[in-house]
């Protein structure tokens, strides 16, 4: 979560980054601002690793799935209109999951307004669902007129989570995240009309994510042109 942050920190110089990632372990990332709130982590999620988001909405439960960033700096048209970026990455995934005989859409009317504390038990309009179930959500961070948006791919059932099937459930398909990422990026920086470039992370954004690291507190078990797109490992 440090390594995000940071690069929005590097957004607001005017890199714009995309980044795939898994975890190491099965953890819990709060939503900014239940993690500001003290929200109470649920007995069930005792003895996972809890750690703090800087973007908004419900709980992930991070286990079986592929977690995604995405920075763009203020110079890119869509951050005059933020919810668009929830439709640029959305539209991505749909097309690159048919590739793989996946059908998912948005949620749109079917959306209602319970605010549980995990996120995919939630039901926002741009939820990617397939029949039912919700499959991919989002949420964003924005900071001077730079947006940080994560969002996170359920591939398979959690036992930490049984209620929420995941893909190979839903469909049979077992997707793996190295042949899900390459088709991603691609998608992902049409749709944005960005050029993707690998990248690594500098000597300066190391620093910035030990210096996050160290000041952040534990959370308590309780029109286009061809501009660069960085893709961090």
């Amino acid at each position: 979560m440090a390594i995000d942050e940071t690069l929005l920190n590097t957004g607001m110089r005017g890199i714009a980054t995309l980044r795939f990632y898994q975890w190491s372990a099965p953890t819990v990332s709060l939503g900014h601002f239940q993690a500001a709130q003290g929200q109470f982590v649920p007995d069930r999620f005792q003895g996972l690793e809890v750690v703090r988001r800087l973007s908004g909405g419900g709980a992930i439960l991070h286990h079986r799935e592929l977690t995604y960033s995405c920075v763009l700096p203020v110079w890119h048209p869509i951050t005059k209109d933020p919810g668009c970026l929830y439709d640029q990455i959305h539209d991505a995934i749909v097309e690159v999951l048919q590739q793989f005989h996946v059908t998912c859409a948005p949620r749109g009317d079917a959306a209602f307004p319970d605010t549980p504390f995990l996120c995919f038990a939630r039901g926002d309009e741009r939820d990617l669902v397939c029949g039912s179930h919700k499959i991919v959500g989002s949420a964003q961070r924005r900071r001077q007129g730079t947006i940080l948006q994560h969002g996170s791919i359920l591939l398979k059932q959690s036992e930490w989570a049984s209620e929420f099937p995941g893909i190979e459930e839903l469909t049979g398909q077992n997707i793996l995240p190295e042949e899900l990422i390459p088709p991603l990026i691609q998608a992902i920086a049409s749709r944005l009309d960005l050029v993707p470039q690998s990248g690594e992370l500098s000597a300066e954004e190391h620093s910035g994510i030990e210096s996050l690291v160290e000041q952040t507190a534990l959370v308590p078990r309780t029109g286009s042109q061809s501009f660069p797109f960085e893709v961090r490992s």
